[in-house]
Formats: C-alpha cells, sequence, structure tokens
C-alpha cells in the first residue's frame, strides 16, 4: 500500500516542498516547489525570521494541498550549517595509576568533548550546555607521554591526552523550526539533519565503513559529512558556495546579481554567454573566456571545502568526495577538488537524485543534484526519523534528540555530568624538599563511579532507549599521600660495612626542618628534609667514630725546606676488600676495610728514605788492621734545635738538613781512628803506601784502601 510523505528543506535562500509517495522500498517523487525567501528570515540555518519562513512555508503548503489534498504532517531537517564543529583535547596524569580500560578511555573520551562544548560556550555570552546537543564526534588521536599511540588501552605512563572533533545541534535551531510549523498549521512528524539525510540515500550503511566525504554546495555555505568506521563520524561547514561563483561573473563583467545568477547556469549548457551589464549592454562572451575570469573564485571554492575536509578527517583525504546542490555544478570544481586533495579524477563527483536508489520522479521534474537533499530529507525522516527520548540520569528529567543510537555518555552530556564526576577526587599531596630539590608525592587516585542503568552496572558506552533510569553512584575519593624519611632516602638510608673483622650499621644523618630525625619521621606537606650517607672511606671512619684512626690513616709527610714530601714506607697501609685504597674511595653495603698504621720513623729513616747521608763512614785497611772512619756530614734541625738520628719524627714535621763536614777523606785522617803510633826509638826512613802503590799524607783515599807505612831503620 503506497503512503504520500511531506517534506520540507528549508535553506537560506529558498524552502523546497516535496511530495513523495513510498510503496515499500521504492520512491516516487510526485511533486517538488520551490520558493525563495521574501526577506532575509534565515541565516547560517538557523530561523531569524519565524513568521516570514511560516508564511512561505503556508504558500507552499496550500500549493500542494490544491493537488494531493489536506496536509496536517511534515519532515524536516536541521540545516547542516547550524552545526558547530570544536576540535579539543584533554591531558590528564596517569602516573602511578592501574593501566587504562576501555571504560578509562570512555571517560577520557566524554571529558574531552565537555571541553569542546565548553569551548563552544566560551564563544556564546549568557549560553549554557543544556543549549547544545551533541550530535556526534570522532577521536583525532591518542598521545602517551607526548607520543601518538594507537589506543590506550593496557598503557602505563605518566600522562595520557586524547584530541577530540565533536559536532553540537543548537536547540534554538529545532524550537525555531517547530514554531515556524506551528505557525504553518503543521506538526513536526520526523526531524533529521540536512548531512544525514543527503548520506542516508547516496551512501548506503554497508558502504559507511569506507573513508568518504559528502559535500552539499549550496548558495551561502557547503555542508560537509564525514563517514567512517560504518558511521558518520564529523561534521563541517565553510561560509563559501554558489553565491562566490556568481559574486565573481557579477563583479567581472559588472551584472546585477540576477543576471549573474542566470548567465551562470548559462555555463552548464551554452557555449557563448549571453550577458547584459548595468548599462544595458547586451554581450557574448565564449564560455572558456567566462570561466578563465572565474577561476580564481573557482580555486578558492575548492580550498576552502579541501581545506575543511582535511580538517575534518585529521589532515588525511578521504578515499572519495560525492557533491550535491545547486553549488555542486560550478564549472571545473571536481577537478580543482582533486588537486588540493590529492585524489584520482575519478574519486571526486557530482552526484544527483539519479544516483538515489529505488527512486522513480514525475517527468516534469528535473534530474539535478540540488534535489538530492530535500528528497533525502522525506526518505531519511521515514527511514530513520529522530525521535524524542526522555530518561532520568540520577532523578533528573533528561530529554534529548536521538540523533544517532544514544549511549550515558550522551545523558551525561545532556544532564550536565561533569567527567570529573566519574572519578572520585585523587587524594592530597605532599610538596617536600630533599637536599635542595623540590618533589612531589601525588596522593592516591580516586576510583571510579559505578554507572548503573536500570540497576545493571553499565558504562559510559552503553546503550540507552527512552525511559531508562540511569544512575551514578560517585567513585571513592584517593587517601593522601603518606611518606616516612626512609621512603625519601630509600636503600641509601643505612650500609653495613665491616672494619678491622668488626662489622657497622652506618645510617644516613636526617634533619627535617634543620631538627636532627629519625628515618621513621612521618613527613607533612612542605617539609624540608637533609640528609647525608656515608659515601666514601673516609665518611664511613668519621660516622663511625674513629677519628683517631683516620688521622693516622693519612699519608706519612714531612716538609723539606718547605715543600712537602710524602714517604710511602711510612704511610698506613689501607685495603678495601683486599685491595689498596684511598680515603676517597666510594663505599657500598657489605664493602670490608683493613688497614695497618704507619710506623713513626727516626730521623735516620727519614735522611735514608730521602738518600740523605747524615755521617759520613767508610772502613779502609791500616797497618794490617780494619779501621772504620766517621763524621758527621749534615745536622739535622727540627723546631729550632738539633737532633739526634735515633730522634723520632712526627707526621707533618718540617726539618731542616744543614751540611756539617764535606770534605774529602785524606790520608792522615787515619791516625784519628787507629790506634797505631811510630815505636819511641824508632830512627830510619819509612815509606808511605796505598795499595802497594806510593803516596802522601795529603792524598785522598777511598773506602776499602789498603795503607800502610813501611819502616826502615838505620843501621847502628
Amino acid at each position: 500500500m503506497s503512503e504520500k510523505l511531506f517534506a520540507l528543506d528549508i535553506g537560506t535562500r529558498s524552502v523546497v516542498g516535496i511530495i513523495l509517495e513510498t510503496n515499500g522500498d521504492s520512491y516516487h517523487v510526485l511533486d517538488i516547489l520551490s520558493k525563495e525567501h521574501k526577506e532575509r528570515a534565515m541565516v547560517d540555518g538557523q530561523i531569524h525570521n519565524v513568521l516570514y519562513v511560516a508564511e512561505l512555508i503556508k504558500e507552499i503548503k496550500h500549493a500542494l494541498e490544491e493537488k494531493y489534498g489536506t496536509l496536517t504532517t511534515v519532515s524536516v531537517a536541521a540545516a547542516g550549517r547550524a552545526l558547530k564543529t570544536e576540535q579539543a583535547s584533554v591531558t590528564i596524569p596517569i602516573k602511578n595509576r592501574p593501566i587504562f580500560t576501555e571504560e578509562d578511555i570512555a571517560r577520557l573520551e566524554l571529558q574531552a568533548v565537555q571541553q569542546a562544548q565548553a569551548q563552544l560556550l566560551q564563544q556564546k555570552e549568557d549560553a549554557k550546555s543544556s543549549h547544545y546537543y551533541c550530535v556526534g564526534y570522532s577521536v583525532l588521536y591518542y598521545k602517551l607521554d607526548g607520543e601518538e599511540i594507537g589506543s590506550l588501552l593496557d598503557q602505563q605512563g605518566d600522562e595520557a591526552t586524547i584530541e577530540v572533533i565533536a559536532t553540537f545541534l543548537p536547540r534554538v535551531v529545532v524550537e525555531s523550526l517547530l514554531a515556524a510549523l506551528k505557525r504553518a498549521d503543521l506538526e513536526m512528524q520526523a526531524l533529521t539533519l540536512e548531512p544525514i539525510a543527503a548520506i542516508n540515500v547516496l551512501i548506503p550503511p554497508t558502504m559507511r565503513r569506507l573513508n568518504v566525504a559528502l559535500v552539499d554546495i549550496g548558495a551561502g555555505t557547503s555542508d560537509i559529512a564525514l563517514t567512517d568506521k560504518s558511521t558518520v563520524v564529523a561534521y563541517g561547514m565553510v561560509p563559501t558556495a554558489g553565491d562566490e561563483i556568481t559574486e565573481a561573473l557579477s563583479d567581472h563583467y559588472l551584472l546585477d546579481f540576477p543576471i549573474a545568477e542566470i548567465a551562470k547556469r548559462q555555463l552548464q549548457t551554452e557555449e557563448q554567454i549571453a550577458i547584459q551589464d548595468i548599462l544595458g549592454f547586451d554581450e557574448y562572451h565564449p564560455r572558456e573566456e567566462v570561466l578563465a575570469a572565474i577561476f580564481p573564485a573557482i580555486e578558492n571554492l575548492a580550498k576552502s571545502i579541501g581545506d575543511e575536509i582535511l580538517r575534518l578527517n585529521n589532515q588525511v583525504s578521504p578515499k572519495a568526495v560525492m557533491l550535491v546542490g545547486g553549488g555542486s555544478l560550478t564549472p571545473n570544481l571536481t577537478e580543482e577538488l582533486c588537486k588540493r586533495l590529492d585524489l584520482p579524477p575519478n574519486r571526486v563527483a557530482v552526484r544527483g537524485i539519479d544516483a538515489i536508489p529505488n527512486l522513480t520522479k514525475a517527468e516534469h521534474i528535473p534530474v539535478t543534484p540540488d534535489l538530492v537533499t530535500p528528497i533525502g530529507i522525506a526518505i531519511a525522516a521515514q527511514k530513520a526519523p529522530i525521535q524524542y527520548m526522555s530518561l532520568t540520569v540520577n532523578d533528573q528529567v533528561v530529554r534529548l534528540f536521538e540523533l544517532k543510537e544514544m549511549a550515558v555518555a550522551d545523558a551525561f552530556l545532556a544532564a550536565n555530568i561533569r567527567a570529573k564526576q566519574l572519578y572520585g577526587k585523587p587524594g592530597h599531596g605532599l610538596s617536600l624538599t630533599v637536599n635542595g630539590q623540590d618533589i612531589f608525592i601525588p596522593g592516591e587516585h580516586g576510583k571510579p563511579a559505578t554507572i548503573l542503568v536500570n540497576g545493571t552496572e553499565a558504562s559510559t558506552k552503553t546503550l540507552i532507549k527512552s525511559g531508562d533510569k540511569i544512575e551514578l553512584v560517585e567513585g571513592k575519593d584517593g587517601q593522601p599521600a603518606q611518606a616516612v624519611v626512609r621512603d625519601l632516602v630509600d636503600s641509601a638510608s643505612s650500609l653495613t660495612v665491616t672494619i678491622q673483622q668488626t662489622p657497622y650499621t652506618i645510617d644516613a644523618k636526617v634533619k627535617v626542618n634543620g631538627v636532627d630525625s629519625s628515618l621513621d619521621q612521618l613527613l607533612h606537606d612542605r617539609d624540608v628534609v637533609t640528609f647525608e650517607i656515608a659515601s666514601t672511606i673516609e665518611d664511613v671512619f668519621r660516622y663511625t667514630n674513629k677519628g683517631d684512626d683516620l688521622a693516622k690513616l693519612g699519608d706519612f709527610m714531612v716538609y723539606i725546606d718547605g715543600k712537602p714530601v710524602k714517604l710511602e714506607e711510612f704511610s698506613a697501609k689501607l685495603l678495601l676488600n683486599g685491595r689498596p685504597a684511598k680515603l676517597h674511595y666510594p663505599i657500598q653495603h657489605g664493602d670490608v676495610i683493613t688497614f695497618q698504621q704507619g710506623t713513626q720513623p727516626t730521623v735516620q729513616k727519614v735522611a735514608n728514605a730521602l738518600n740523605i747521608i747524615l755521617e759520613d763512614r767508610m772502613a779502609v785497611t791500616f797497618q794490617r788492621e780494619q779501621v772504620e772512619l766517621a763524621k758527621i756530614a749534615r745536622e739535622v734541625w727540627i723546631n729550632g734545635a738539633v737532633v739526634q738520628p735515633s730522634a723520632t719524627v712526627l707526621n707533618g714535621t718540617t726539618m731542616l738538613f744543614r751540611e756539617k763536614d764535606s770534605s774529602k777523606w785524606i790520608y792522615q785522617d787515619v791516625f784519628r781512628y787507629s790506634n797505631w803510633q811510630l815505636p819511641m826509638a824508632f830512627k830510619g826512613d819509612f815509606k808511605i803506601l796505598r795499595n802497594g802503590e806510593p803516596s802522601h799524607f795529603d792524598a785522598e783515599i777511598f773506602g776499602g784502601d789498603v795503607l800502610e807505612i813501611q819502616l826502615t831503620e838505620q843501621p847502628v
């Protein structure tokens, strides 16, 4: 059985009425009637003068009623140009929280959509979030710690970011439509959105998994809708359309706007364009010449549409672009759009009503792309009408248009449930200063709120229907941060070392706000913590009160002529885990320190270590006897006094070596160390021999020499 549908396309320039006959899945266009507004009653898809629009609707209604009988109900569409699109991002800290779940992602998406809604409201004075319906959004990207990532599911890090593009329909657009229809004695049978209307008839659901753009180019605006992943993901509008081309013709050839509009339409069919300028001169211009004159305007239209498609599609070209509306007939527009989107020529095309499946029409109705949207409104309103749904959120009655499959998140948007309410508040953190560095210890993350739909636990993605009862049970607030000193110094708080086979446990020296503290002291916000830990062997001796041993473990030094001289043989022997070490060597837990203290040398030992001769000794053989010669070569002065070679030298002593006798040993020196004497009654000659060779008493001698005086007595 056939059924007649009445639909209206209320545009910026005109109102189009259509009578569509349905028979199962087949549609037949009986009639279409278009009338232009006498006044500027519509601006950007919103009715500004309800009375004027209502009068025009009445005219169309009465004209069609004369042919088809009384009309009481009508299907209408909210203009795509009335849709408001906002892009917004939200970043939240996720450090030390459980891994991301699908529900966490959904709640973050809701927070981003609400941010987009807030940005939209900032542009409007006295606006409220309840004045807008969210008709859809899509995620542009996720980021983890500043890097773009495919999905946040099961991820962990420091912070997560999501950016969305969301589309909103002002509630006043719907209300003004209802008011105009009521004045025309019509009841709204069904409501749809113009982009959805065109998509429904041109892009079946089986094709919506493809990334396709639909552009409805009217007189004043070009409306854009994008499909992907089996749904409409974004809507947009640019205030550039067919009038730009008409104005370019008007400016170039000095034409009245209506004359320029006629000339523009001739470009579709004529090779010679007849033009009458404002001075009344009739002219004929070749089509190619006219196209060249208006090419900048065509190029600008393609650029505006292409750039908005890229913005809505995250800077990626869609797979294909469909053009509808009267402005889509602009010459060379498809070619320029292909260039702008870097698409092959067969991926951008104008679609007329002949592309609508199962559609027939009366003979007097032209096959033009500007009729796609009116027909689509009638079909979409019948196949997929937008219904009002009423439900409760925490006992608050919420009414919203069922613009798509509605989920709990849509109800929260309508009820002004903020995304922050979906989680308990995080606990207060601690701001501390540790050894001059500011650190922050976050409080515990809040527990997520529980969502119930008709008493059953649900998520923000759960689909809802009219009459549902939604409850939001607030999440539990997180506990405030708590920390003791030990948490800050961690494993460095204490270490165990062994010194000379005795184990010692060394704790860090801690002060909180300048007062000595234990490792288990509870910290408060703004506390200033300082701590010192044993990090070297020297620190270990200080922390274990072994100052006396430490004093003996340094290098043995003396000062000769004011210059320091280190004497290794008298220094202490320090070993770390059996290997030679120095006091500045780093220490670790479990290390073993052993040492052997240095000896205190005598003056003679210091001199020997420095290769300084204090006493010059030499042995010779004289008259067949061993004789040792000795004399003081240098005197040693300490603290202004001469000291003996046997005196003890302390670490750090200043010593002065002064030469005493540096003369060479000669033959006659031997008589001072020998008991040999000439016989008392000796009379005769003698020979002085050195190593069997003649010598004399002033001759130089050396250690090991054999000295002899041979006596020859005179005969009696």
